[in-house]
């Protein structure tokens, strides 16, 4: 595959940041209309679906694949899609786009804090000033707004979703690292295997109601345009970027989630919400600074 000039793969890599932030947008509209575990398990089935003929160019990888390579994919799948993503889609049914955005935005904090023990991967000391920047911005978002009152439901379903990002950030990591199996291997088996839970789980406890042609339309963007392409291409232009130029990057999506939701959602933050959000994006992005190529690559999943 040719390589992209760094400012091709910039304007292709903030292509998938937008596509990605508008999904926040797109999936509060559709669960007016779908409930949110079928709705999770449609796209990401589909999705999966639409990706499965690339393995067909990586099938001499997967004749080497293990028991326990499968059995780490398979668990992968159910952690950072059926858990993380079906936690997704139920908080967005509970709570705002930009708070919950802003509670995912500690994902790489909490990976950071979880590596020292799990991966032997200590923080840098601008690392630790990044997070404690990160939850000085949360405290001020939070404390004018009181925004417990009413979405208690929404603010567990959003810790479950951060806790299965974290964890499957951590086993992406650990599967990634070896540099084994190619990435559309590793996100194709495990998105197959999450979105078919989800979808399950989805038609078995919510239903699969008449959906009419804007639903429809939804998911298919979602799963096509906003998944498997933005996936793929987002694994195209790491292999021009460095770790700093993709986090900055992925960084951005705090800020663009707040404009599209203050556009499109009428979520309108007062001026200290919006000092807070900057502080978490800063203190985000100086933990990310830090971080390597290849946990970028496993980040891929945790975009809506």
């Amino acid at each position: 595959m040719r390589t992209l000039s760094n400012r091709s793969a910039v304007l292709q890599a903030l292509l998938v940041t937008f596509l990605w932030s508008t999904s926040w947008v797109l999936i509060k509209w559709g669960l007016e209309e779908i409930p949110p575990l079928t709705f999770a398990g449609l796209r990401y089935a589909i999705a999966a679906c639409v990706l499965l003929p690339g393995l067909w160019r990586h099938r001499g990888e997967l004749t080497r694949l293990t028991g326990g390579d499968w059995a780490q994919l398979l668990l992968l799948g159910l952690v950072l899609y059926a858990l993380a993503q079906g936690g997704q889609f139920l908080t967005l049914s509970y709570l705002d786009a930009i708070p919950f955005s802003l509670i995912l935005s500690f994902t790489p904090l909490l990976v950071a804090g979880a590596g020292v023990f799990a991966l032997r991967e200590r923080p840098a000391q601008l690392q630790w000033i990044g997070i404690a920047l990160a939850l000085a911005g949360a405290a001020l978002y939070f404390a004018p707004s009181n925004p417990l009152r009413g979405a208690g439901l929404g603010f567990v379903f959003a810790g479950i979703t951060l806790a299965g990002n974290t964890a499957g950030s951590l086993l992406g990591r650990v599967i990634n690292r070896r540099r084994t199996f190619s990435p559309i291997i590793v996100t194709t088996i495990s998105m197959g295997v999450g979105g078919a839970v989800l979808l399950a789980a989805g038609v078995g406890t919510q239903g699969l109601p008449p959906l009419t042609l804007r639903s429809w339309g939804t998911i298919l963007w979602l799963a096509v345009v906003n998944t498997a392409f933005a996936f793929t291409l987002w694994n195209r232009t790491l292999r021009t970027l460095s770790a700093t130029e993709s986090s900055v990057i992925n960084n951005t999506m705090l800020v663009q989630i707040a404009v599209l939701a203050w556009i499109f959602l009428s979520e309108r933050p007062g001026a200290i919400e919006i000092l807070g959000l900057a502080a978490v994006a800063v203190g985000t992005l100086l933990v990310q600074l830090k971080r390597s190529a290849l946990t970028s690559q496993t980040d891929l999943a945790n975009r809506p």
